[in-house]
């Protein structure tokens, strides 16, 4: 019986390719961090790092905190889960709760993420629980290696991708699946789409009204030398971008891959002869009460905001506000090298 419900999982780790114009491919997915989330279990389970009925431990802004709870839900296993009151809303954390996981809460008063305080807290429950299993999805190299089967599914239906976009947060999606196309495709480009405030790409952290992508840490498994351009895509332009894929293609999905779909759209339009493809990590069903709520959208100064044609061109990284949409020509660097263009 277990089996059979983790293949049914199974059918939600994979994207929907859809092509949304002459050369544009959007990979969309129901729940993206159920790909990393079974593999890296699987890994662990093979290692014996984890033991049937065992404990997991886990720090998490949302999904993955989502797609853990569904696996320890269906194979049995225990599952504390760490996040910051910023992060989480009431129905993911009722989503969680009915799934069985147990969710602590630390308070995140400059709406930063609470990087430090969450590990701090998930390092005390682990203390208690030295037998317990914590996936580090920031350091786990099995956290990227998950996405060669993404890599896989786009060679074999599309044949050569000349461009790769999407938003980066632990680095396994984009640096995964851009490592894996490169062994075939040395020649394309990588673009990542990072926020205002968030330190991946240089940033001093700050609040982050976009969630779902950026950082107030440096995960190990962000390799910066697989980039060639980064865009910084504000909250603002971002909602304005999943509203229109919404109306224009039916793709209800969350601000993370209205952001990406930003990007990808001018990128394709400006290199009409490429395919390039965007990567689009979840579903809009969270996203109901804000970012497909006009009521609650009213409420942020600069809404509604003029949509943006194009990025602002910068020679090196600066902070902009929620309305602006920025590029940096990356040129595959270090994040030490990489602060001037």
């Amino acid at each position: 019986m277990g089996s059979s419900r983790l293949d049914y999982l199974a059918g939600y780790e994979l994207p929907r390719l859809a092509r949304i114009s002459p050369n544009l491919i959007v990979a969309s997915f129901s729940l993206m961090k159920l790909l990393p989330a079974r593999f890296m279990l699987e890994r662990a389970v093979e290692r014996r790092e984890v033991v049937t009925g065992g404990h997991i431990v886990e720090t998490t802004s949302g999904t993955f905190g989502l797609a853990l709870a569904l696996l320890a839900a269906v194979k049995g296993y225990r599952l504390s889960l760490i996040t910051a009151d910023s992060l989480i809303d009431l129905p993911l954390q009722q989503r969680l709760s009915a799934l069985g996981a147990q969710v602590q809460i630390v308070p995140d008063a400059d709406h930063t993420g609470a990087q430090h305080t969450r590990l701090a807290r998930l390092q005390a429950v682990r203390a208690e629980l030295p037998q317990s299993w914590w996936p580090r999805q920031y350091d786990n190299v099995d956290n990227p290696h998950a996405y060669a089967r993404l890599a896989e599914l786009l060679v074999t239906e599309f044949g050569t991708i000349d461009c790769l976009v999407g938003p980066v947060g632990s680095g396994g999606s984009m640096c995964g699946t851009g490592t894996f196309l490169r062994m075939l495709f040395p020649e394309m480009r990588a673009i990542a789409v990072d926020t205002h405030r968030s330190v991946l790409f240089g940033h001093v952290a700050g609040p982050r009204l976009l969630r779902g992508l950026g950082n107030s840490i440096l995960p190990r498994n962000l390799d910066h030398t697989i980039f060639d351009e980064v865009h910084w895509v504000g909250a603002l332009q971002a909602f304005g971008a999943t509203h229109r894929l919404y109306r224009e293609h039916g793709i209800f999905a969350g601000p993370t891959s209205g952001a990406a779909i930003l990007v990808a759209g001018w990128y394709a339009r400006q290199h009409p002869h490429q395919l390039t493809v965007a990567i689009l990590p979840d579903e809009g069903y969270r996203y109901q009460n804000t970012v497909y709520n006009e009521a609650w959208l009213s409420t942020l100064p600069g809404w509604p905001v003029p949509q943006v044609a194009r990025p602002e061109e910068l020679q090196r990284v600066e902070p902009y506000d929620e309305g602006s949409w920025t590029r940096l020509n990356w040129r595959r660097r270090s994040l030490e090298t990489g602060s001037v263009d």
